[in-house]
């Protein structure tokens, strides 16, 4: 076996020794809050590890797994307002979900939360390999354990999509790294049926590609290649409205996925920017959210992120302005930041081009403790369900 295969393997397994050890935590930590979840309907009679994997969105999920969307939209029958339905659920993970269940025999549960957390060694592998190929293996490591014992690393191994959605990233962003435009299209595609995230996807891609047409006089470009190219932009943007679209012609609305979002929604509809301005009319919360996108910014502009290279760095500032267009400043937002984890790399001091901090080691163990410890806040506040209502996760 070639040297440059064994030192690769090696880290591979160094990666998924790491991803382990956090997940059995995050195990450990479920299987203990467990007991102090008050027996609801989406947990039986006798809450268990199983039950803390299908809370909230796993219920979802599960719907769709077993049962598949409405064919119609559900209305309030006073109102004639659209109620919160199954079509605001991506298809991917539950159809997977669907298929391996018909496969085995198992019911949701196992399937589903087996699944995500099978889906996570694969995300942290193409993470690393990603970020290998950045920074080198060292910090490469590093950042993979930093994200696995993050607060909300346990959404990786429920019955949700996260997993599954970060291990289409960082495959995109390593074939566009990487230059190879159809894997990248293809992959687009496919987190368009994963996750709300591929409209930023279509600003790396165009990014991707001007630094690609800047190099044609060095390096020319094939007509092969300038297909290719403009296959995965048009796909990056297309894939951002592929769900709404087969939501449209599912439910027989054209408005169908705008009005189920709505419905989600505080006010009923959806409205983009709405919630964060009105958040930042509290003159504090406005002082924090300037305070952390200036941070957010500076980390990601600086001679500090170098090593990330433009298609991480341009990933980092498209998904932070998709999240303040489209999303609400709540306690799902925790979760909804880990698609930003090419940050750890800033966050530990590897994204240096020429030194790498001595101090490194002990930011990473601390960034490690402090996740594992943000962990048990997450399950214990957030996922947990206390009845009659709650915050979501």
């Amino acid at each position: 076996m070639p040297q440059g295969w064994r030192v690769r393997r090696t880290f591979v397994w160094r990666v998924i020794a790491a991803y382990a050890l956090c997940r059995m935590f995050s195990v450990l930590l479920l299987t203990v809050v467990s007991r102090y979840q008050a027996p609801v309907d989406w947990t039986g009679p006798h809450p268990n590890y199983l039950s803390m994997t299908i809370l909230w969105d796993g219920f979802w999920y599960r719907q769709v797994a077993e049962f598949g969307y409405p064919s119609a939209l559900p209305v309030d029958a006073l109102t004639g307002a659209v109620q919160e339905n199954a079509w605001a659920f991506y298809p991917a993970f539950p159809m997977m979900s669907r298929a391996l269940m018909n496969l085995t025999g198992l019911g949701f549960p196992v399937v589903g939360s087996t699944l995500a957390l099978l889906l996570g060694f694969g995300a942290a592998v193409v993470m690393g390999l990603l970020l290998r190929g950045k920074v080198g293996p060292g910090v490469a490591l590093a950042a993979v354990a930093v994200f696995a014992a993050c607060p909300v690393s346990p959404s990786l191994q429920i019955a949700y999509t996260e997993s599954l959605a970060i291990l289409l990233l960082c495959g995109f962003l390593w074939a566009i790294s990487k230059e190879r435009w159809i894997l990248t299209a293809g992959l687009a595609l496919l987190i368009g049926l994963t996750r709300a995230l591929a409209l930023p996807l279509a600003i790396v891609a165009l990014v991707a590609g001007v630094l690609r047409w800047r190099r044609r006089a060095q390096d020319p470009i094939s007509t092969r290649e300038g297909w290719s190219a403009l296959a995965a932009l048009g796909s990056s943007g297309a894939a951002g409205l592929l769900w709404p679209l087969i939501v449209s012609i599912g439910a027989g609305s054209p408005l169908a996925y705008t009005d189920t979002m709505g419905a989600w929604s505080v006010g009923g509809s959806v409205k983009l920017l709405r919630p964060w301005i009105e958040y930042v009319a509290e003159p504090w919360n406005a002082v924090r959210v300037a305070s952390a996108l200036a941070v957010i910014v500076a980390m990601t502009v600086g001679p500090w992120a170098e090593r990330l290279g433009t298609e991480l760095r341009t990933w980092i500032l498209a998904y932070t302005g998709y999240v303040i267009l489209v999303d609400a400043p709540s306690t799902s937002l925790f979760r909804h930041l880990l698609p930003m984890f090419p940050l750890i790399v800033v966050a530990i001091g590897g994204g240096w081009r020429e030194r790498l901090p001595r101090w490194m080691a002990w930011r990473t163990g601390f960034l490690i403790v402090a996740g594992l410890a943000g962990q048990v806040w997450w399950v214990w506040a957030l996922l947990r369900f206390v009845p009659p209502s709650d915050f979501p996760p």
